[in-house]
């Protein structure tokens, strides 16, 4: 049985204060979009319609991709096709090498993560900046991102600052034409400036810019990509090479489907009402190319498995880990595979079943998840679901193992049980240092219980009588 997940979260747990503000950082983004929720008397039934929606369109998804495509190149657009994440880097290193590229600008994208493109391309001698903030503070800090939409809020303003000191070549130059007096070196608006000057350079000596994609539309051809900073507009709209990265399950059919999700995709990952820029990429600047490779990697796989496709619907939004209490207390990095929470649990299980198993105990399957997901991915059923195999594949806990059955002895045998409710409060008079040793897991972390004097059972048949 591998620990990996509970060690790592051990680890983080010691520094109460970090762990509280993570907890109060990301519980407070859940606030936000519960208000945005309530707003909106509609809610459930744009849940319901965008969970139909993205059923029907996976359900159907040979048909919408052969339409996005003929649609795509109809704009004017290069289609490609990549069945793993070898031939998608190879894909997009040939693009690159034909246009003797040398700096990438990239918005931000999962699919690039998951399939490791950057540090590909750093091999093959390309530099790759990210454009996404807290990405590319992750890049300079060399970390990989804690959460898909927030990637680096964990990270305090004083590491930062640090980071941008020793990362950033010109940062003196930066800073004296900042041109506004501050005592604080680690002052937002200032780390702000320093950031915007250091991108802006960046963006103007790319030769190509790279995006993912929140939609690809299969009516128009069209690619939507939903930021808050604007990352996505500059990486295209300066260099003439256009590179999109799109899995093939985020098409949706038409533009009557994009209004659905245009209205609660950032209420359900960020608290706003829509992000502050939505953009459509139809076709090439005026000039340029524009390429789109719609990449596989395991997803017909994952659509063809009966218990867990409806992971396809996921959009990606952060709500699931948002709420998710586990999350919350035991951070991203805990995890190992590479997306972190929910529906990271349910992703690397469908990636490698032995490589991630040791998240699947990560989960209190309190189902809130499963409450807040914008397209009804039951995601606690499914990680319930991984739970079952875990003694298939020789890795249940021992401990759970002998205590199931222990239960399961007690449960079945009603004198034996009625027996031991009986005589279970005199536990109350054992000794604390007793009961809190490490030989008692339930003492890490909490305190141990009071036996009340009557059990249900008793109260219930005085309450009957």
């Amino acid at each position: 049985m591998s620990t990996r997940h509970s060690k790592a979260a051990e680890t983080y747990l010691q520094n109460d204060a970090v762990v509280t503000r993570h907890d109060q950082t990301f519980f407070g983004v859940r606030q936000k979009r519960d208000r945005m929720a309530q707003a909106l008397p509609e809610w459930e039934d744009l849940r319901e319609a965008a969970s139909q929606i993205k059923k029907h369109t996976e359900t159907h998804l040979a048909d919408y991709l052969e339409q996005f495509e003929q649609n795509a190149t109809k704009n004017g657009v290069h289609v490609h096709w990549a069945e793993d994440a070898d031939e998608y880097n190879r894909i997009v290193l040939d693009i690159l090498q034909q246009h003797q590229v040398k700096k990438v600008v990239k918005s931000k994208s999962m699919l690039t993560e998951e399939c490791h493109l950057n540090e590909n391309l750093e091999r093959n001698g390309i530099d790759v900046i990210e454009t996404d903030l807290g990405e590319r503070i992750l890049q300079m800090m060399k970390l990989a991102p804690s959460h898909i939409v927030m990637p680096a809020l964990h990270v305090h303003r004083e590491d930062i600052g640090d980071c941008f000191r020793k990362q950033i070549a010109n940062f003196d130059e930066i800073s004296k034409s900042y041109g506004k007096p501050h005592d604080d070196p680690n002052d937002p608006t200032f780390l702000t400036y320093v950031a915007r000057m250091h991108l802006r350079q960046q963006f103007a000596e790319a030769e190509c810019g790279m995006t993912g994609a929140n939609f690809g539309i299969a009516a128009t051809g069209d690619v939507v990509v939903c930021t808050n900073e604007g990352n996505a507009d500059m990486s295209t709209s300066i260099p003439k090479l256009h590179i999109v990265s799109m899995g093939i399950e985020k098409l949706i059919p038409d533009y009557k489907a994009m209004g659905v999700f245009q209205r609660f995709v950032a209420r359900s990952g960020t608290g706003q009402e829509t992000t502050v820029y939505t953009s459509h990429f139809r076709g090439p600047r005026p000039g340029g190319e524009m390429h789109i490779v719609l990449v596989d990697n395991g997803r017909s796989d994952i659509l063809g498995n009966p218990e867990h496709w409806q992971t396809l619907k996921c959009m990606r939004c952060g709500a699931c880990m948002n709420t998710c209490p586990v999350y919350r207390r035991s951070a991203g990095y805990s995890y190992t595979y590479f997306i972190p929470g929910p529906i990271g649990i349910n992703l690397g299980m469908l990636r490698d079943k032995q490589k991630y198993h040791d998240n699947v105990s990560a989960c209190s399957l309190c189902c809130s998840c499963d409450n807040v997901c914008p397209v009804k991915v039951d995601l606690s059923h499914q990680v319930y679901r991984w739970r079952q195999e875990l003694d298939s594949l020789g890795h249940a806990d021992p401990m759970k193992k002998m205590m199931s059955k222990g239960m399961s002895f007690l449960f079945n045998h009603p004198a034996l049980y009625t027996t031991a409710l009986r005589f279970s409060p005199m536990a109350n008079w054992v000794p604390a240092p007793l009961m809190n040793l490490k030989l008692n897991p339930w003492a890490y972390g909490h305190k141990m219980m009071k036996f009340p004097k009557k059990s249900f059972h008793q109260l219930w048949k005085e309450e009957k009588q």
